[in-house]
C-alpha cells in the first residue's frame, strides 16, 4: 500500500484515491447482498418457465448460499495470503461471467450450478473487500466511518433486492440475472486503476488440508438444514453427526498443522465472538421472517410481485440513510450500545408483525413494522461489522471478515430451514395460524440476540471496571 493511501487514512477528508476504491468495494458488496435477496420474488417465474418442481427450485437460492457460507473462511484466508486485491478482482470476474450465464440458462440444473458458482464468487469478493478497507483505514474514527459507508451498501441491497426484483421480473425473470453483469464489469475496470498497489501477503502457507475440512464441514451443514424438511429424521440426525465430526478433526487439524487456515487463538476475542453470534441472529431471523412475510403478502392477501416488493422499501430507506452515519455513533457511544438498541427496534419488529390477520393495515403494522426492522439493520449490521474487525491484525483481517460472513449466510440457512419447516407443518385451515407460528421463531431469536448484545454491555462495564482498578494501583505505586 502506498504511503501517500496510508496517510490519507488519518486526514478527516479523504482524497479520491481513497473514496474511489471504497466505491468500488462497495458497489460489489451491493452486488453480493442484491443477489441474495432478488431472485426471491423471481422464483415463482422462473418455475413457471423452466419447469422446476418446488423441491427443485429452492436449490435456486440454496445453490448460491452452498456456494456462498461453504467457502467464506477459504476466501478469506486466501486473501490474506495470496493478495486481498488479485483475489477480489479475480473473484469478481467469475461473479459477472456467473451471472450472465444464469440469465440465458434453459434448463434448471445448469441455472442451479451456474448459482452455486456465483455464490462460490461471492465468497472470496465479500471478505476480500471488508479486509482491503479495515487494511486501508486506520483503526478508529476513519476506519469507524469506511465501514459504515460500506455495511450501508451491503444492507441497502439485501434490503433493495426485493424491490429491484419487483420492477425487473416485470419485464422477465431473466434480467434479475443479467442486471449486475453490467454493473460488476464497470466495477472490475475501475477496481484495475482504483484499488490499492502493492499490498503486503499474510506469511505462512496453506492449509490444505485445513481448507478441505473446513469447506466440507460449512457445505455439510448447509445442506443438512436445507434438506432437512424433506428428508426422514435418521438422515438429519445422521449428516449433523458427519458435520460434527468433520469439524472436531477440522479443529485437531489446526491445533497441529504450521500455517493454520484458522488461528484458533482468534476466538478468545469477546468482541469478536459475539459479532459473530449476533449476524447469525440478526441476518438468520430477518431470511426466515422474509420467507414468511413473502408468502404472506403474495399467498394469502394476492398482492403481486411488485406490491409485495414495495412493502419492504421502508426498510430498505432506512438502511441506506442511517448506516452512513453509524461511524461517527460507533465513535461517540460504542458498538456495544449501538447493538442492543438494534436488538430491541429488531424484536420490536417482529413482535409487530404477531399482529398479522386476513386484512393488514398498512399504517398501523406493514409500514411501522417495516420501519423498526429498518432501524435494527442500520444500527445493528455496521456495528457489528465494526467490532468483529477491531484490535485484529492487518494478516488476519480476511480471517475475521470470512468469520463473519460465515455466521451470516450459515445463520440465514439454519434460520430458514427452521421457519419452512414451521409453516409447512401448520394448519392448511389455519394460514395465519401458521405464519404466526413461523413469525415466533424469528422472534425467540431475537430474544437470544438481545441477551448476547445486553451481554456485551456487562463486559463492557467490566473491563472498564479492571481497567479503572488497574490504572489506580498504578497511580498508588508512583
Amino acid at each position: 500500500m502506498s504511503s501517500a493511501m496510508t496517510s490519507s487514512t488519518t486526514d478527516e477528508r479523504w482524497g479520491a484515491p481513497l473514496w474511489g476504491a471504497l466505491s468500488v468495494l462497495c458497489a460489489v458488496v451491493f452486488l453480493d447482498a442484491l443477489d441474495v435477496s432478488m431472485v426471491g420474488v423471481a422464483l415463482p417465474s422462473i418455475q413457471a418457465e423452466l419447469g422446476m418442481s418446488t423441491g427443485a427450485l429452492q436449490w435456486v437460492v440454496s445453490g448460491y448460499v452452498l456456494g456462498y457460507g461453504g467457502l467464506l473462511l477459504l476466501g478469506g484466508r486466501t486473501a490474506d495470503l495470496l493478495g486481498r486485491r488479485r483475489v477480489f478482482l479475480l473473484a469478481l470476474a467469475v461473479f459477472a461471467v456467473a451471472s450472465l450465464l444464469g440469465g440465458l440458462m434453459n434448463d434448471g440444473g445448469m441455472l442451479i450450478a451456474a448459482r452455486f458458482v456465483k455464490g462460490m464468487s461471492a465468497a472470496f469478493t465479500a471478505p476480500a473487500a471488508l479486509s482491503i478497507i479495515t487494511t486501508t483505514f486506520a483503526e478508529g474514527p476513519a476506519r469507524n466511518r469506511a465501514l459504515s459507508i460500506f455495511t450501508a451498501c451491503g444492507a441497502s441491497g439485501f434490503s433493495l433486492g426485493l424491490v429491484l426484483s419487483g420492477l425487473l421480473t416485470q419485464l422477465g425473470w431473466r434480467w434479475t440475472f443479467i442486471m449486475p453483469v453490467p454493473v460488476a464489469i464497470l466495477a472490475l475496470a475501475a477496481g484495475l486503476r482504483l484499488l490499492p498497489r502493492g499490498e503486503e501477503r499474510g506469511e505462512g502457507g496453506h492449509d490444505i488440508l485445513g481448507a478441505v475440512l473446513i469447506t466440507a464441514a460449512m457445505l455439510l451443514l448447509v445442506f443438512t438444514v436445507v434438506q432437512a424438511p424433506d428428508v426422514a429424521l435418521w438422515r438429519t440426525v445422521l449428516s449433523a453427526a458427519a458435520v460434527a465430526a468433520l469439524l472436531a478433526l477440522f479443529v485437531r487439524v489446526e491445533r497441529r498443522v504450521r500455517h493454520p487456515l484458522v488461528r484458533l487463538g482468534i476466538l478468545r476475542s469477546a468482541p469478536l465472538v459475539r459479532a459473530n453470534i449476533g449476524l447469525v441472529i440478526l441476518f438468520g431471523s430477518y431470511v426466515g421472517f422474509q420467507f414468511v412475510a413473502m408468502q404472506y403478502f403474495q399467498n394469502l392477501l394476492g398482492w403481486s410481485a411488485l406490491e409485495t416488493a414495495l412493502a419492504f422499501l421502508p426498510a430498505g430507506l432506512l438502511v441506506a440513510v442511517s448506516s452512513t452515519k453509524m461511524g461517527d455513533l460507533a465513535d461517540r457511544f460504542g458498538t456495544a450500545r449501538l447493538i442492543v438498541l438494534g436488538s430491541i427496534a429488531l424484536l420490536a419488529g417482529y413482535v409487530m408483525f404477531l399482529r398479522l390477520d386476513a386484512h393488514p393495515s398498512l399504517a398501523t403494522l406493514v409500514l411501522p413494522g417495516m420501519a423498526l426492522l429498518g432501524i435494527a439493520f442500520g444500527l445493528s449490521f455496521p456495528s457489528l461489522n465494526i467490532q468483529a474487525t477491531n484490535g485484529v491484525s492487518d494478516d488476519e483481517q480476511g480471517l475475521a471478515s470470512g468469520l463473519l460472513n460465515t455466521s451470516g449466510q450459515v445463520g440465514g440457512a439454519v434460520v430458514l430451514a427452521i421457519v419452512t419447516a414451521v409453516l409447512t407443518s401448520g394448519s392448511a385451515s389455519d394460514p395465519i395460524g401458521a405464519f404466526r407460528a413461523a413469525i415466533v421463531v424469528s422472534v425467540l431469536f431475537a430474544l437470544l440476540g438481545l441477551a448476547v448484545a445486553v451481554s456485551g454491555l456487562r463486559f463492557r462495564s467490566r473491563s472498564r471496571t479492571a481497567g479503572a482498578a488497574a490504572t489506580e494501583k498504578v497511580l498508588e505505586t508512583v
